[in-house]
């Protein structure tokens, strides 16, 4: 393989499987990313692919290719190289040793690697059909949901974002559940929702990626495909597959109050600024922190009896009975920072029910805290 590519062509792409090599030594050429020449001279291409078994990424950049050919080298150091080198065109030449010479104006550096035969291959797979939607929608969808997502290993039918197609109405549908709170988030999407999978769990990781592909500036648009136990997103010269999660995910609509008889709003910078300070002295390991809404004005207090006790007071639009609610004020926050909203609506009915929480602006993002006992 020897091959010629621009030095911002090639950092961008070991940048984006940064996150997918796996760095633990189960399989150390899962540390590796596969370089693979094709085509020639000007109209030639690089393939950066790398995988950690369940997701995988494939890019295709252009290069001026001398010699086709496939290697595999470990990808945090060769980005850590191709960063600090000068904004110079970056030859690559492989030997038949499985070595990689780097050269970049004056700096020289050989790379050990492996043969490409050695390195595992992405999932090949062609969904019966891949529906196209707003990289910018796609992106805020996942961030108002993934946090919601369990961490725990052993229930791992909860540990991604459910995707669901309400095909009548013509939205997508991305909910998230640890079972301590709840994210739900619709979007519509039109006629092309009935060409979509419906019931899919992706998983935190692959959604994760996800994300950072919607997220690139150049990111418009992303195809979106699901068959079988695999989930497909291609952006442009980029493909990423990922496996799904198998199992079935719970009935969340029993989770969501079906009435609420108390509402108020509220300005979010204010209530997360207050919720930050008095939970500085909460218990560590509960995060316990207490809500006493009553006429106009809310109070939150915590209480620690190795640190002391705090409260603060914020004025509020609210006219009905005085209720105390108790709760983890990490869910809270977490909630609060993943809606991004300038304003939100609480509606809530006792202090032992789940509170809902949505942006005013935004009827179709919906947040379920789950209260805990004081």
């Amino acid at each position: 393989m020897k091959l010629s590519i621009d030095k911002s062509e090639l950092q961008r792409g070991l940048g984006r499987i940064q996150a997918i090599v796996e760095k633990r030594n189960s399989m150390p050429i899962l540390a590796n990313v596969l370089l693979t020449a094709s085509g020639k001279t000007d109209a030639g291409r690089l393939e950066l692919a790398a995988t950690d078994l369940e997701v995988g990424v494939r890019g295709s950049h252009p290069a001026r290719v001398g010699k086709p050919g496939a290697i595999t080298v470990s990808a945090r150091k060769l980005y850590d190289i191709v960063r600090e080198l000068p904004e110079e065109p970056i030859q690559l030449d492989a030997s038949a040793q499985s070595y990689i010479e780097l050269r970049c104006g004056r700096a020289r550096f050989n790379l050990a690697g492996a043969a490409a035969e050695e390195y595992p291959t992405l999932p090949e797979f062609a969904p019966g059909q891949l529906v196209r939607l707003q990289a910018a929608v796609l992106s805020q969808m996942i961030e108002r949901t993934m946090y919601a997502a369990s961490l725990d290993e052993t229930r791992y039918n909860l540990n991604g974002v459910y995707f669901e197609v309400l095909p009548t109405d013509g939205k997508l549908r991305m909910v998230a559940t640890d079972g301590h709170r709840l994210a739900l988030v619709d979007r519509q999407i039109g006629a092309q929702a009935s060409g979509l999978a419906s019931g899919v769990i992706i998983p935190r990781k692959g959604l994760a990626e996800l994300k950072r592909l919607v997220d690139e500036e150049d990111a418009d648009e992303v195809e979106l495909g699901f068959e079988g136990n695999n989930g497909l997103a291609k952006k442009g010269d980029v493909t990423l597959v990922m496996r799904l999660i198998e199992g079935e995910f719970p009935n969340y609509k029993q989770v969501i109050p079906k009435s609420s008889d108390r509402k108020l709003t509220l300005e979010t910078e204010p209530l997360v600024r207050a919720l930050r300070r008095v939970a500085l002295l909460s218990a560590e390991r509960s995060r316990a922190i207490k809500l006493e809404i009553a006429e106009n004005r809310i109070t939150i207090s915590s209480s620690n009896p190795d640190l002391g006790d705090a409260q603060e007071e914020l004025d509020v639009d609210f006219a009905g009975s005085a209720v105390t609610i108790g709760f983890n004020a990490k869910y809270l926050l977490d909630c609060l920072g993943a809606l991004a909203a300038k304003e939100i609506q609480v509606s809530f009915r006792d202090g032992d029910k789940p509170v809902e929480i949505r942006p005013s602006d935004d009827a179709d993002t919906l947040a379920v805290v789950m209260p805990m006992r004081l």
